[in-house]
């Protein structure tokens, strides 16, 4: 598996790409070719340009969630090129709207409106993306730590009702080393989306992390986190997006972080 980071809050140094508060990830996985999240904006399809990665030759399209600064790139990459044969995968639950306060911040279409221009593959439960890399579905609690409220609210059967972020998915890689987990915010806890996974496979043995992790506290919950992750021995670390610098520094202290940034690219064997 080959991943690319296409947008994220952060860029490197000398090399010019465009950042936003969003994330996007490109995978090479077999034959397949896999954008994980669209990012907010036509950010992550100038980047792609600017790396020479051909977006038009698109099969999947995965949501982790339905939060905006993942999906509003969609309404881009729909202008520009022809969705009909890719097959976009979410949870049920990842295009209701949704708004925090008076704001908007859900996904620019409805499920009704993807289906009319893409395969949607709404699931709930795990969908085989290749033989090797599979969508989660939905995540139940397991840690009582990562318990947290609402994140604004969702509109579901004519009224808003508050939003436990039920939508949230990541992607699992099986590698011959072991599990590279991808995420997008890890709204649900990324220990919870850890164990529900290790149910799946053979092994509970985890080559990396990467993605958001929702963590901006020095707090009890970033401990546990820490704690789990050093507990599973995890190989390689990349938290990024909505990860805090504060949150980071207390990572290092254990495990083994990497920085993360538009332009990264990592290869799992």
């Amino acid at each position: 598996m080959k991943l690319t980071v296409l947008v994220d809050n952060n860029t490197y140094i000398d090399q010019y790409y465009l950042g936003e508060p969003a994330a996007s990830y490109y995978i090479e996985e077999g034959d397949a070719r896999i954008l994980f999240d669209c990012g907010y904006s036509d950010a992550f399809m100038k980047n792609a340009e600017s790396m020479g990665i051909d977006l038009s030759k698109l099969t999947h399209i995965v949501f982790s969630h339905g939060h905006d600064d993942h999906t509003g790139g969609l309404k881009y990459l729909k202008e520009k090129y022809d969705l009909s044969n890719v097959q976009i995968i979410a949870h049920p639950k990842a295009f209701f709207p949704k708004r925090d306060g008076d704001l908007p911040c859900g996904s620019p279409f409805t499920a009704e409106e993807i289906a009319s221009f893409s395969k949607l593959n709404l699931s709930d439960f795990p969908v085989e993306v290749t033989d090797k890399l599979l969508f989660t579905g939905e995540t139940h609690p397991n840690f009582d730590f990562e318990s947290v409220g609402p994140l604004g609210e969702r509109f579901v059967d004519g009224k808003w009702e508050a939003d436990d972020c039920q939508d949230d998915a990541a992607l699992v890689y099986e590698g011959k080393d072991g599990l590279f987990f991808i995420t997008g915010c890890s709204h649900s806890g990324i220990c919870n989306i850890m164990i529900q996974a290790f149910s799946t496979f053979e092994t509970k043995d985890v080559t990396g992390v990467l993605g958001g992790l929702h963590l901006f506290d020095v707090d009890e919950r970033l401990e546990k986190t820490i704690h789990f992750m050093d507990n599973y021995e995890v190989k390689d670390f990349y938290p990024c997006h909505c990860v805090s610098l504060q949150a980071k520094a207390k990572m290092m202290e254990v495990l083994n972080v990497h920085e993360v940034g538009v332009g990264l690219t990592i290869e799992v064997e």
